[in-house]
């Protein structure tokens, strides 16, 4: 399977150059995305250039989208079957971390692969204390447990680029909404403990602690947000339903099937912004709704059956069902495998 390594570079420090050369002499197609630097950089772009690719952006566009155009040009460029692995442009991914990754992808065609760090000895507090924030919050909005967030050394193969393309988001916000949508769509997520490496207290990164991370937290948000609103549309028809007809079943079947295409609609419009057709998208997530409904209709007309109040028990049926859903998906669907 042929390798080719994406690397996203603003301003990059000559710390570029023996990433491209390690790669390259492991027989990566390696391809820089020189992200509107500027002319004082072209020195360093030039030498990239004689083991790389390097395509480039005239202005600065954001880390998501230069990794949306070396996807693009790997789709339209490089034969299938491939591999794509991402890494950060300042030396902070070892080669040999580069490879585990790879080979785990190869191991695992479906997943995407994450190159996750401990945060072991000296770590800058920033960076600590917002992964662990960032991941918690996913944990409690997504119902997956990912120890690094944050990291920029991912792989997975020619079997996902397409989904991958189909997330929204340009700037650093484009990998946080990356996890959102596996998590989402059913895209298992595995992680394999590579070195922590921060050079000069991460003096190189472009990240605005400020700016960047109200982008990342804005969309978990937003994914967090469509769930409780349809959850709310649920239980308010449910209600409704139930005072006119009496008829239990009938009523979450009818409330469910509404709430259903409201989140099916606020994920693709306005949470994932998905670019991928709607009628299958739509046939997917609905199969998947209906296997849901089936569950909750026989939970709900259980506890009817020994007695509990149907309003109460639908609550009931809801809290249970989240439950279930995040422990099939924790201990099956996202199970991790760490690779010490």
């Amino acid at each position: 399977m042929k390798h080719v390594a994406l690397i996203p570079a603003y301003q990059p420090d000559k710390e570029l150059i023996p990433v491209i050369s390690g790669l390259a002499e492991r027989n990566f197609t390696v391809i820089v995305i020189d992200d509107g630097s500027g002319q004082e950089f072209e020195s360093i772009f030039r030498l990239a250039s004689v083991k790389a690719i390097v395509l480039t952006h005239e202005v600065n566009l954001g880390k998501g989208e230069a990794l949306k155009t070396g996807m693009r040009y790997v789709a339209e460029q490089i034969q299938e079957p491939y591999l794509l692995v991402t890494a950060d442009a300042d030396g902070q991914h070892r080669i040999q971390d580069i490879l585990n990754v790879c080979a785990e992808a190869e191991r695992h065609p479906e997943s995407l692969i994450l190159g996750s760090r401990k945060f072991e000895g000296h770590v800058p507090l920033r960076s600590r204390f917002g992964n662990a924030v960032t991941r918690m919050v996913y944990r409690l909005c997504s119902g997956v447990s990912v120890y690094d967030t944050q990291t920029g050394l991912r792989a997975f193969t020619n079997q996902l680029t397409e989904k991958m393309l189909s997330v929204a988001g340009s700037r650093y916000e484009y990998e946080m909404n990356v996890l959102m949508f596996s998590a989402k769509t059913g895209i298992p997520i595995r992680e394999i403990w590579i070195s922590t490496v921060y050079l000069n207290e991460n003096a190189s990164s472009h990240f605005h602690a400020v700016r960047d991370s109200f982008r990342i937290y804005k969309e978990i948000l937003k994914f967090s947000a469509s769930s409780f609103v349809s959850f709310l549309i649920d239980y308010g028809l449910f209600c409704l339903f139930s005072s006119l007809t009496g008829i239990l079943t009938l009523s979450n079947v009818l409330a469910r099937i509404f709430s259903s295409i409201v989140n099916y609609t606020l994920n693709k419009k306005f949470v994932f912004c998905s670019q991928e057709k709607t009628t299958e998208s739509a046939v997917k997530y609905f199969l998947l709704a209906g296997v849901i409904l089936l569950c909750n209709t026989l939970i709900l007309k259980g506890f009817s059956v020994i007695g509990v109040n149907g309003y109460l028990a639908k609550i009931l049926t809801e809290i249970l069902m989240f439950i279930c859903s995040y422990l099939i998906q924790h201990k099956f669907i996202f199970r991790k495998e760490h690779v010490s």
